[in-house]
């Protein structure tokens, strides 16, 4: 048996508490600490018979031999300046989407980490549930054939948050959906952002994100914080079959549709020469295990240390979400046209 690796966990917040009760209960892991400023936060997630300490110094945190890593859930401006910290004292990273708030520092941190020899890693929750990974196996093995389009709808009514706009709030989940389920991961040629302010809160509340893709493929994203329903969906369709992902329906999450259109004859101008047909087949429910997304992320998180590897969700894979982020906001910025994104050179004029 391998010791379990320490570590602490630096934000008692929303998301805070998720990540120390998963760490908690690991056999991988050993929780030592929890930080934050706010002492009595902290001490609300450890409880009160706990031998987890309870400290609101990050310094102290990083100064500590028994800490092999820690893990952000903080605000995303205080993401770089706390693991770039932790890379200097040698301490593994698992950070809190997105990587940075902006693609300048994340790339400052990927660099640092892989200069350092430590593994920075990313926590995009989503790629690790068993429907996310079924999907990504889906396509992998060909059996949706080459991909068309994905709708993707987010939408609820939820907190308008005052520093961030609903893209970098809710789109980060279905841009690292997409990054991993997507052969070669979120490579978009361009991406145009429409976003609305009904509420005039100084930030766009409802949003759709626009995504050509290689190859004449399409993606769609639509998230909403304002929304009186909730859904949480995914359409993927391809040349044979198309997925549809239903994440509030636990006895039914994917479904997988035999069905689509084929064009056979002549194509382009030559209509008539052009013959459609409709294929409707069965579709078919994929059996998923039940397992906390979580609890497979910090597993992950530990593997990826012990074994000296790149983890699943690493430092690149939160890069190419956060292209896509900033690349949302220069869009906003020029009434919804078509933003160029070359990766790590930059965004390029607006189209």
């Amino acid at each position: 048996m391998e010791r379990a690796l320490s570590v602490a966990v630096v934000g008692a917040g929303y998301w805070g508490p998720n990540l120390a009760r998963n760490f908690r209960s690991s056999p991988d892991w050993d929780l030592v600490a929890v930080c934050d400023l706010d002492e009595a936060r902290a001490r609300r997630v450890v409880g009160p018979r706990s031998t987890v300490d309870v400290m609101t110094s990050l310094t102290d945190v990083l100064a500590r031999d028994d800490v092999d890593a820690i893990a952000i859930a903080t605000p995303a401006r205080t993401h770089a300046p706390i693991a770039l910290a932790a890379i200097e004292a040698g301490k593994h990273v698992l950070v809190e989407k997105p990587v940075a708030d902006t693609s300048a520092t994340g790339r400052q941190m990927v660099a640092r980490a892989e200069q350092a020899g430590l593994v920075l890693m990313v926590d995009h929750t989503f790629c690790y549930t068993p429907a996310v990974v079924k999907i990504r196996e889906l396509i992998a093995d060909g059996s949706l054939g080459d991909i068309h389009f994905v709708d993707s709808v987010r939408i609820n009514l939820g907190l308008v948050q005052p520093d961030v706009n609903v893209f970098w709030d809710l789109a980060p989940h279905d841009l690292s959906i997409l990054d991993f389920v997507l052969p070669g991961g979120l490579v978009p040629t361009g991406v145009a952002a429409q976003g609305a302010d009904p509420l005039r809160t100084g930030q766009a509340c409802v949003g759709y994100l626009t995504l050509p893709l290689a190859d004449g493929a399409i993606a769609h994203v639509h998230v909403n914080w304002l929304s009186p329903t909730k859904i949480r969906q995914v359409v993927i369709g391809g040349s044979k079959r198309t997925l549809v992902w239903d994440d509030l329906s636990p006895q039914q999450r994917l479904t997988v549709h035999d069905r689509g259109v084929t064009l056979a004859g002549a194509r382009g101008t030559d209509r008539e020469a052009t013959q459609v047909s409709y294929r409707l087949g069965d579709a078919w429910s994929p059996a998923l295990p039940e397992k906390e997304a979580l609890a497979s992320m910090v597993a992950e998180f530990a593997a990826s240390i012990r074994e000296g590897r790149a983890p699943r969700t690493d430092g690149a894979a939160g890069l190419r979400v956060l292209d896509v982020l900033e690349a949302s906001t220069v869009s906003l910025a020029h009434e919804g046209r078509l933003v160029r994104v070359t990766a790590g050179a930059g965004l390029e004029p607006v189209a």
